[in-house]
């Protein structure tokens, strides 16, 4: 009776050597590179961040560090400028558009996974080629039909928000696939005990959807938050500068005219604008991660 030879043969020491020296140098190499992406975001941000400090006037410092400190700048901001006005407007035009955009953009994306009829699929197509496009081109669009509309009264805060929520449904793809995720069976339980479909929604989809609720408003509140474009298009031109939002209040700092007298002030401004974003986004990162990984399903 023959028995059965294991002619397997283990890797040779120097082999498994090679492989465990392979990849210590693969590790060493990627562990740099990202150390030194890392630095090269981070240094802008540090400077930013160290001049705000500075006591010497002027844009320009022969030091990276500030030969003096002082809390001035911070000081000046609050007192002797627009920004507390400037900083309540963006709050009030961020939270609004996030609002609208947000239940914009569940309520299309449930539909979409919930609800068959006949054209929701071509609609869908339709949207997501539209979602393509960059989404200032859109954009326009709403913002040249208000001022065809609104010759008069275009140049509002409402108007930011009219543009920023008009197109808030074509990014429904990653939400409809996290609701594509929710099993279905709990909708058919609810409509045999008569729940109608906005109930399901508010009581059953919503409070198993946190994940994706909490990244489409970081997604909603940051766009506004951060825009230049659409705001110097619309608010430029308004003789109250008390109107601006802190992207176009700061930029106009960053003029020719204004540089010298403003540089500091405009970095203490930028490390309040950042700080508080900043620190929403690294509390809520794992929902955000959730909130993609559990939307990146085909439905």
């Amino acid at each position: 009776m023959n028995s059965t030879v294991n002619t397997s043969k283990a890797p040779p020491k120097s082999r498994l050597l090679g492989m465990r020296a392979r990849r210590a140098v693969g590790n060493t190499v990627g562990q740099t590179v990202l150390t030194a992406l890392a630095l090269l975001w981070l240094v802008p941000l540090f400077y930013l961040l160290v001049q705000s400090f500075r006591g010497e006037p002027g844009a320009w410092s022969p030091t990276f560090f500030p030969q003096t400190w002082t809390l001035d700048n911070y000081k000046r901001l609050f007192t002797e400028t627009d920004f507390p006005r400037w900083y309540g407007n963006t709050l009030l035009i961020a939270l609004v558009s996030c609002a609208i955009t947000t239940l914009f953009v569940l309520a299309v994306s449930y539909a979409f996974s919930r609800i068959r009829f006949p054209a929701r699929k071509p609609l869908m197509n339709i949207m997501l080629i539209l979602g393509m496009f960059p989404g200032f081109m859109s954009m326009s669009a709403v913002y040249f039909l208000l001022k065809i509309l609104l010759p008069n009264n275009y140049q509002s805060h409402a108007s930011l928000i009219i543009v920023y929520s008009a197109g808030a449904a074509l990014s429904y793809y990653i939400a409809k696939g996290f609701f594509d995720t929710v099993p279905k069976s709990l909708d058919e339980a609810a409509r045999m005990d008569g729940a109608t479909r906005a109930q399901i929604f508010r009581q059953i989809i919503l409070p198993l959807s946190k994940p994706i609720i909490i990244y489409t408003i970081l997604i909603s509140f940051i766009s506004p938050w951060c825009d230049y474009i659409f705001v110097s298009y619309i608010l430029s031109g308004v003789p109250d500068t008390g109107m601006y939002t802190v992207s176009l209040g700061m930029f106009r700092w960053l003029e020719r005219e204004m540089i010298q007298q403003y540089f500091t002030t405009f970095c203490a401004a930028a490390v309040v604008v950042a700080v508080p974003i900043t620190l929403l986004f690294m509390w809520l990162q794992k929902y955000y991660v959730q909130g993609v990984t559990g939307g990146a399903v085909k439905g």
